[in-house]
């Protein structure tokens, strides 16, 4: 047990305490229960009654709630003052509360608020200034933790977006590296043609497969008609004919063949315009030419695709731009599509948008949050399978945006505070409840509205919004 002049001198080096009398310390150290705790200790948790005001004479407690998982909601240090406070209507603790170190603080218990402002009067002025800061430092954090999910689920989407295009341009350009040293194929195939025409010849069937064989498109063709059941015969097909012919390495020629869309038909003609002995050099030299063609169709695809993701989040964010712009509805929504789109692919996806939507002046990157939390909404209430419908379309001077999806839906209970701070469905860890109330105070900043119509089936979040409102700007 300290010894109360020791309480009473930490207590006078407190900025938030600071002109009290020496009576008002010592009535402080005399009705406080003092408490001292080493190493990490758990000073209170989460959801359990709250019932003392706590002045930390040393020490500093890290607070957060289950819900934000490692996000520290705030921090308690020397000489400040948590808790319980006076005119406080806290009821529980609102997060998990620990120690890092050594730990020593003073305790007030409720039951002595009263007597405690009798005896102090200026520890009133003094708790309503800490509440207020306290209301606006937890709010602050909680939007912060709120902002780093969304941002861990907007990373998580787009790394799992940008990998397959890039897996797909480093296989590429590994199979590029291999197809692209002929210096030795090209210099056999000339010592083995003999006269021009021969040559000539090879020219032609090259120029044939680079630009698509007679009968079919040719190798730029898609990747799901590469790998179709009809292809699949095709190559068996192949295989046949070659190792008819006395071809060597069949099943490596034919997939190449077959994806440049050379039939048997074809290689009888083929057959025909060269010697036996240089047959095998003609179609393997024909095979590498069909899979360079289809490695560097796959690399421009792949680049385009990254360049698509890029360009996606620039325009989702509104990137060196000025805050407020002329928003394309059309375009902000499919932005917010294409960078949710790993969580989209078990959903169908229906768009109704109006052509004569007009755009809308805003915060560009603001409504790009609106559309992604409710299309995000959407995707858990049909548990990622389902249909999403969005439609758009002009009313007077207002814009409606409706974003529909045939999930469970939501109770009328649940209805009525949907857009709530800190309400929310979900389990533990997996929001905080603060998404559909930033939709809802986005919307208020751009002087629209937002509602909630939902049955089991049909759930429909419409969100209206003026159509010119810059001067208020």
């Amino acid at each position: 047990m300290t010894e109360a002049t020791d309480i009473i001198e930490a207590l006078a080096h407190m900025e938030l305490l600071r002109g009290l009398s020496d009576a008002e310390y010592r009535w402080l150290a005399e009705h406080g229960s003092e408490r001292s705790r080493t190493g990490r200790t758990v000073v209170f948790r989460e959801n359990e009654p709250a019932h003392h005001m706590l002045i930390l004479l040393r020490g500093e407690i890290y607070v957060h709630r289950r819900n934000s998982g490692s996000v520290i909601l705030t921090i308690g240090r020397t000489a400040q003052i948590t808790g319980k406070l006076p005119y406080s209507r806290m009821q529980r603790w609102g997060g998990e509360g620990c120690s890092s170190d050594s730990l020593w603080l003073l305790e007030i218990h409720e039951s002595l608020f009263a007597e405690m402002i009798l005896a102090i009067p200026s520890m009133t002025q003094r708790c309503v200034s800490i509440l207020l800061d306290r209301t606006r430092d937890f709010t602050t954090a909680d939007l912060q933790a709120e902002k780093l999910i969304s941002l861990g689920k907007l990373a998580a989407n787009l790394s799992h977006e940008l990998k397959n295009p890039a897996s797909a341009v480093r296989g590429a350009a590994l199979g590029l590296d291999a197809v692209t040293d002929r210096t030795e194929e090209l210099c056999n195939l000339g010592r083995l043609f003999g006269p021009d025409s021969e040559l000539q010849r090879y020219y032609r069937w090259s120029a044939l497969v680079r630009a698509g064989s007679p009968a079919s498109p040719g190798p730029l063709a898609s990747t799901e008609r590469n790998t179709s059941l009809a292809n699949l015969d095709l190559e068996e097909r192949i295989v046949e004919w070659l190792e008819l012919h006395d071809i060597s390495n069949a099943w490596e020629i034919a997939p190449e063949l077959a994806r440049g869309n050379i039939r048997p038909s074809e290689l009888e003609e083929i057959l025909a315009d060269f010697e036996k002995d240089t047959l095998q050099h003609v179609l393997a030299s024909l095979a590498r030419s069909v899979r360079a063609m289809y490695l560097t169709t796959a690399l421009t695809e792949s680049a385009k695709r990254i360049f698509e993701i890029i360009t996606a989040v620039q325009d989702y964010a509104y990137m060196d731009q000025a805050p407020i712009q002329e928003v394309n509805l059309a375009e902000s929504l499919g932005n917010a599509l294409t960078l949710l789109h790993p969580n989209l692919r078990e959903v169908q996806v229906a768009l109704d948008y109006d052509p004569s939507t007009p755009q809308v002046t805003g915060y560009g990157a603001e409504l790009s949050q609106v559309w992604t939390a409710l299309i995000e909404n959407s995707i858990y209430a049909m548990n990622g399978r389902g249909r999403l419908t969005i439609s758009m379309k002009p009313k007077a001077e207002m814009v409606f945006v409706e974003i529909c999806d045939d999930g469970c839906g939501v109770s009328t209970d649940v209805v009525s505070r949907i857009f709530e701070p800190f309400f929310t469905t979900k389990p533990l860890g997996q929001g905080l409840g603060l998404g559909l109330d930033t939709v809802r105070r986005i919307v208020d900043k751009h002087f629209g509205s937002v509602s909630l119509v939902s049955k089991p089936g049909s759930t429909c979040f419409q969100v209206r919004l003026p159509t010119n409102r810059i001067q208020i700007y």
